[in-house]
């Protein structure tokens, strides 16, 4: 089974690249089930409605989110609506929606767990304790695999939960930097990582905005709006192909521009 896992998707932009090269990329790697991080999926930041249902009529079969889940209130009636459109499972319960998802695939079902990390980022629950208790879920559900989206800040938190989960869950793939790491590889119980998978949006920019309103901002230390820059575009994805015990027997990064 291979499941590809693509990087935050970044405004209308991104949401058009991914329409014109999900596909192909699905076909060439003979995707069995697509996992795309569309928390700034909406021009402005955040997600939208329409955002999240581009993604999906894209290809897409989850959607994962972060710390810019919440930005946009016109989404929480949608996050409990679809299961299928997951934020961090370490948010407080009374956050709208849920970060856990079950794909039935017909020969097998697999677990998707979306998380927050908590260096410079959210005083949220504990995403190490938050997997175990989902993952205690996904065993008791018959998952065949489970795959974990690790939106985070410190490439450090993200490794030390990747070698937490090794061999209790299929792959981990990091988000939330927009920049993709090159270290992808199969740690030694089987479990796929990557640091970060990377971004799906425009290629000259600064994380997707606009290079000029990034360095006026760094540069003046100034309230700036942010806009997502134009130009030529890119698709970061990593896939990961899981055995029938649910390892990772190898992973692959995928960068289209």
């Amino acid at each position: 089974m291979n499941i590809l896992c693509v990087g935050d998707v970044v405004g209308s932009a991104g949401c058009e690249y991914l329409r014109e090269k999900l596909p192909l990329i699905k076909r060439q790697y003979n995707i069995d089930l697509t996992v795309v991080n569309g928390e700034n999926s909406a021009d402005g930041n955040g997600i939208l409605p329409t955002s999240a249902e581009h993604i999906f009529v894209s290809g897409a079969d989850v959607i994962t989110g972060g710390n810019h889940t919440f930005r946009r209130r016109e989404i929480y009636p949608y996050l409990e609506e679809n299961a299928f459109v997951l934020r961090p499972s370490n948010y407080p319960d009374c956050a709208p929606g849920g970060g856990y998802a079950l794909i039935d695939l017909g020969r097998t079902k697999v677990a998707v767990i979306n998380l927050l990390g908590v260096v410079f980022m959210e005083p949220l629950d504990d995403p190490f304790r938050t997997a175990d208790r989902l993952i205690k879920r996904a065993n008791s559900d018959g998952a065949g695999a489970i795959v974990v989206d690790i939106h985070a800040e410190a490439t450090a938190e993200k490794k030390a939960l990747a070698y937490y989960l090794d061999g209790r869950v299929s792959a981990v793939f990091g988000t939330h930097t927009h920049v993709q790491t090159a270290d992808e590889q199969i740690l030694p119980n089987g479990t796929g990582f990557i640091t970060d998978v990377g971004m799906t949006g425009p290629y000259n920019s600064v994380l997707g905005v606009k290079p000029e309103l990034a360095v006026e901002k760094m540069k003046d230390k100034l309230p700036v709006r942010f806009m997502t820059a134009g130009g030529a575009n890119q698709l970061n994805a990593c896939v990961f192909t899981i055995d029938n015990d649910g390892k990772c027997t190898k992973s692959v990064r995928v960068s289209l521009i």
